[in-house]
């Protein structure tokens, strides 16, 4: 459900609304829909449902239940208004006698499609039409004063999903560069141009730390801090030190929340963001560069306000027995890459320089300890291999190259440092909807019995006890793949078997990290849940209770918005990726590779499979319509068609 369906649902005051959802809520007030609870919160009166609608090939929809007691609703199609397949809709009930429970609708809340992103094509007979790159098939689409014939075929079209209008003219799918608004499009995301109330609000905000924004902080400028990052950064969310004596780490994260005032226009247009989109090329800020590169962000030798998590560990061990939060200024010493810090820890002492002796009498010292950290968490949490693909786009956007990420023990230290931190986070909270809460629920029983029949055909099979849980299984389960040596492959299957990770207002602990509280607080100059959570902490800390009251009113919808926003933000990106292969393998039709079966449908071999190619572009999957292999075996294959539109890459087993 949509946050404007929860909210209907559970209960709103109007100035917590959008801007986008007031016409509805407008309207349903105008017909008398919505009641007024003793708390002044407005919901729909009982005969209202809001729900998904879906639409039958006969033409009439139903909307289903939010729970098991009530039953789906049928909508004639009469009833339907202008609502289409997919949309979120508001009904009401038609009270009857007899028959099926049914309804009509009044409202839509959400619309599953605002625009479509579609292109110019000729088919085999020559009849020029417009297709949905999405799905492939034809739309009617319309330009006032124009015909879209007139276009070279191949031009890329934004068009408005509702009127069919045609809004902008992408550019043409020759050319690479139309690939990063295609895929932009495609998931609802924002460019790197802002509206311009928030560069104007930017823009007056004081480019370095004031006297008077230190006053009531906690001073830490004379502790050693640094950053460790990648080397492409342009934005430093956290920086660590480590108090030997003590042995209490800081970890120090921008203090976005200071900046950025609830309501305020640079607010609104983080909320609509709510991530940052990280192209290989290019990165799509969640906040304006003035913000996210210059005063939020944790620059070497300069002052910068940071929201603090203080974790006391026990001496020589891993225990954490004290956590605390506060509002402090910082001074960081030294911003490194994770590629100077792993030479380090190499024993290469180069990368330094004469000041950092400093930071390095705690930095090794945590990096130990680090590892004693992380081993610890493995008992419970789980580490699956999954090498991440970097992509190297040239001047003309196409593929140049690609690199494996791999973890090495800096990423490890800083995450350990990080983890220690989102924990503390969460571990403050209840967690009934009291707080943003980072969730990983357990996998189904029956993705996992899917998992066994896949695993079987490579011959791994697992015999666990009885009383053994998910986790014992999966653990046996990379046991036996370390000794058949197919690690990385059998946790690629492992993965995709488990739910993905979100965002809710409840607590359900983390399966994948192994804790029982997890949040994300870490990163707020790239995620909103990070910022939500840094606001709900600080209205504890000063005891707001407006503030809490206003945020803990809406986290529900919030903790939903969040969810689906990192959703689109990760389809954008892996959108890309697909693109920027697909024009690659268009240029190698017909040539031979080896390659490495990756995925096999077991329940319906006739969908085919896909194969990962053996080459110097690491990362490129092609579709094989027919084959005659078993998962994870070689094969030859060429490459035999590519639908640059559609970024399918298809290609032959060859015997």
């Amino acid at each position: 459900m949509s946050p404007f369906g929860i909210q209907l649902t559970r209960g709103f005051l109007p100035e917590d609304l959008e801007s986008e959802d007031r016409e509805v809520f407008e309207y349903l007030s105008k017909i008398g829909a919505l009641e007024k609870d003793d708390k002044g919160l407005y919901r729909l009166k009982s005969l209202y449902r809001v729900g998904r609608l879906y639409i039958s090939n006969d033409g009439r929809g139903f909307v289903e239940a939010e729970d098991k007691v009530s039953k789906d609703l049928l909508i004639e199609p009469n009833n339907l208004k202008d609502a289409k397949d997919g949309d979120e809709v508001v009904v009401k009930r038609i009270i009857a006698r007899r028959g099926r429970a049914s309804a009509k609708v009044v409202a839509i809340s959400k619309r599953a499609v605002v625009k479509i992103v579609a292109y110019t094509h000729k088919d085999e007979s020559g009849k020029v039409e417009v297709l949905d790159i999405k799905t492939g098939m034809p739309i009617y689409a319309k330009m006032p004063g124009m015909d879209l014939k007139a276009f070279k075929i191949g031009t890329v079209l934004l068009v408005d999903a509702f009127t069919m209008e045609v809004k902008e003219i992408f550019g043409h799918l020759a050319d690479a560069r139309v690939d990063e608004k295609i895929s932009l499009a495609l998931f609802d995301r924002e460019d790197d141009k802002f509206p311009q109330d928030c560069i104007e609000q930017a823009l007056k905000i004081p480019s370095s730390v004031t006297p008077s924004e230190i006053e009531g902080r906690v001073d830490l400028r004379e502790l050693p801090f640094c950053t460790i990052d990648p080397v492409s950064a342009k934005d430093f969310d956290d920086a660590i030190y480590f108090d030997i004596q003590s042995h209490t780490l800081y970890v120090a994260i921008a203090d976005v929340s200071h900046y950025v005032p609830y309501f305020s226009p640079i607010d609104k247009e983080a909320k609509l963001r709510g991530f940052t989109t990280y192209l290989p090329h290019k990165a799509f800020p969640m906040l304006p560069r003035e913000l996210s590169e210059n005063i939020c962000s944790l620059k070497p030798n300069v002052d910068r306000l940071a929201f603090v998590c203080k974790i006391k560990l026990k001496p020589n061990s891993t225990q954490v027995i004290k956590e605390e939060f506060f509002k402090a200024v910082i001074h960081s010493h030294r911003r490194f890459n994770y590629e100077q810090i792993d030479r380090v820890l190499s024993g290469d002492m180069s990368v330094l320089k004469d000041s950092d002796t400093k930071i390095m009498k705690w930095l090794l010292p945590l990096q130990k300890l680090s590892v004693k950290i992380r081993n610890e968490r493995m008992k419970k949490g789980f580490d699956f291999r999954s090498d991440e693909v970097r992509l190297m786009i040239d001047d003309e956007h196409k593929l140049k190259e690609t690199t494996i990420e791999t973890g090495t023990p800096s990423h490890s230290l800083i995450e350990e440092c990080m983890l220690l931190a989102n924990k503390a986070a969460a571990k403050r909270f209840d967690g009934e909807g009291d707080a943003i809460f980072r969730i990983h629920e357990a996998p189904e029983e029956s993705k996992i019995e899917t998992l066994m029949e896949e695993l079987a055909t490579i011959g791994i099979f697992v015999q666990t006890k009885e009383d053994a849980d998910v986790s014992d299984m999966i653990r046996a389960i990379q046991k036996e793949a370390r000794l058949k040596e197919l690690e990385e492959e059998v946790d690629t299957l492992i993965i995709k078997s488990l739910k993905r990770a979100t965002y809710s207002s409840f607590n359900r602990g983390h399966f994948g990290l192994g804790f029982d509280k997890y949040s994300h607080f870490t990163s707020p100059i790239r995620r909103y849940s990070d910022l939500i959570l840094h606001r709900l902490i600080e209205a504890n800390l000063k005891d707001d209770k407006n503030k809490s009251e206003y945020l803990l009113r809406n986290i529900e919808p919030l903790s939903v918005r969040v969810s689906d926003l990192e959703r689109k933000s990760a389809k954008a990106e892996w959108d890309f990726t697909e693109r920027k292969f697909a024009r690659w393998a268009n240029e190698h039709i017909d040539e031979v590779f080896e390659a490495e079966i990756v995925e096999i449908d077991i329940e319906d071999t006739s969908k085919g499979a896909k194969a990962e190619l053996i080459c110097d572009m690491q990362g490129v999957v092609v579709n094989l319509k027919t084959y005659n292999a078993m998962l994870f075996e070689t094969v030859k294959v060429k490459i035999s068609k590519v639908d640059i539109a559609q970024a399918i890459i298809m290609a032959e087993q060859l015997k």
